[in-house]
Parts: structure tokens; sequence; C-alpha cells
């Protein structure tokens, strides 16, 4: 396994809500790749004593040692079994049914010697590589139906927020791990495989710079960081790009990206 992850903060004057982690298969258990973007709330007012980057840290390094620890359970459990205790770490602090209590988006992928598991949860990004080179991309896209009338008001957007007909992440209601998109594909399927944030996956989706076949085809020659050094280049170059949905210059940006080596490796 050749792994690479990358991040950058959006800016040197913000922490990066952003968290990811890649672990190599170990006994007994397979390999993991986490990706959480946490969700930037307004200044002050998401019931939480508590900043983004700890949600996501804790959340983050749960699912990584769920996966990990527990081949038994499916990745949906998983993710609920992980929000749980990220809630419980705060329950006693913070008003964790405020609608902006710290929340992120999710992507959790797992194989084994037979199979590829993943879930994705909001508009990050998950890549699979076959092994003839074609790239099938994993989405979520239920934020990107929601009308851009309705994303420029913060009260219209709540109201959508972990609700039945709008769009899910992951915070403090462990339910929510069923509205993820998920799927198994036999490991022999799969060469390479890639999670991107939202501002990493700019590169295709706001700038289209080139389609996702090509986005892992630069994580692969030039690294995660290569990508995202593309991503900051055009971004100072263009400012205006990407119209009413691009709400920063710059967002934090991460990208990570394994090969999986053979099964019979």
């Amino acid at each position: 396994m050749r792994s690479d992850v990358a991040s950058l903060p959006g800016s040197p004057e913000r922490p990066n809500e952003d968290w990811a982690a890649a672990t190599p298969p170990a006994p007994g258990s397979g390999g993991t790749v986490v990706l959480l973007d946490g969700v930037t709330p307004p200044a002050g007012d998401d019931g939480c004593v508590h900043t983004v980057p700890w949600f996501t840290a804790r959340l983050g390094g749960a699912l990584t040692e769920l996966s990990a620890s527990r081949p038994d359970i499916p990745l949906p459990e998983i993710l609920s079994l992980a929000i749980r205790r990220t809630a419980d770490a705060h329950r006693d602090t913070c008003d964790l049914s405020h609608v902006r209590t710290p929340q992120a988006t999710v992507v959790l992928a797992r194989w084994d010697e037979a199979s590829v598991e993943h879930l994705v949860l909001s508009d990050s990004v998950l890549l699979l590589e076959s092994p003839d080179g074609a790239v099938r991309a994993v989405l979520d896209d239920r934020l990107d139906r929601v009308p851009d009338e309705i994303l420029r008001s913060l009260a219209a957007t709540d109201r959508l927020r972990n609700r039945e007909g709008g769009f899910f992440t992951a915070a403090a209601d462990p339910a929510v791990a069923a509205r993820a998109v998920t799927g198994t594909t036999p490991r022999a399927e799969v060469r390479s495989l890639a999670a991107l944030t939202d501002g990493a996956s700019r590169w295709v989706e706001l700038f289209a710079e080139g389609d996702w076949t090509d986005c892992l085809t630069v994580l692969r020659e030039e690294g995660a960081p290569g990508l995202l050094r593309r991503v900051r280049t055009l971004e100072a170059a263009d400012e205006r790009a990407g119209g009413t949905r691009r709400w920063k210059l710059h967002d934090d940006a991460t990208a990570a990206y394994v090969e999986l080596l053979s099964p019979r490796t």
C-alpha cells in the first residue's frame, strides 16, 4: 500500500477544519481512509464550547479506531458509533440540539483482501480506480440539489440541514449514518482510491481543469500536495470562478490518495 495525505487551511488566520488519515492493513483488520470536512458555523453560534477542529479530530479518531478494530461491523454502524462516542464527549457541556452544533462531511473507506467498502456523507468525494484505469466518483449530491437562492440564506439552509428533503452531515445524531451513500466493490476491481474535501475537488467541480480520471492522474503523478498546489494557483488566478456557490476565495483543502497492492501481494 502506498498512501499520501495532504491538507491546507483556507486562511492562515483560521485553523484547518478538515481532518484525514490513511492507515495500512494490520493483522486482523483492513486498511482505512477517513476524511472529514468540518462545517464552519457563524462565529459563536453553534451552541458548543468546542471548536470545529476539536470535533473533526474526535470524530476522525473514533472512525479510524473503530474501522480497524471492528471489521465485523458495517461502515454505517461504524459511523453511528463514532458519532455517538463524539457526542458523549461533549454532551454535558454543549447544546447538541443546536442546528449548527459542530458537524462534518464524511468519506470512509475500508478494505481487506476480498473487498473495498465505502461510505460518503455530504459533499466530499471518493474516487475508485479500476485496474483498467476507469474512475468512478462516489458522490452524495443532496446539497447540490438545494437551489442557490436557499443556500444564500442561513435561516433557509438551516431548515434543510439534517432534514428529510435537505442534506445530511455527521453531527450529534447517530441515526444520520443511515443516510450515507454506501457500497462494496470486490478488491480485485480497485487499483487505487482517493478522498477529497470540496476544497480539493474544486480542481474538477469549480475550475473544470479535468475530469475525475484526470484528477486521479494528478494525484498519482504529483501526490496530494501537487493537487492542492494546483487548486491554490487556480484560486489566485481567478477570484470570480464558481459564481454564487464559491463561498470563499480559498477553502480548507484536503486530499488522501491510496494505491492498493494486489490482493495476492
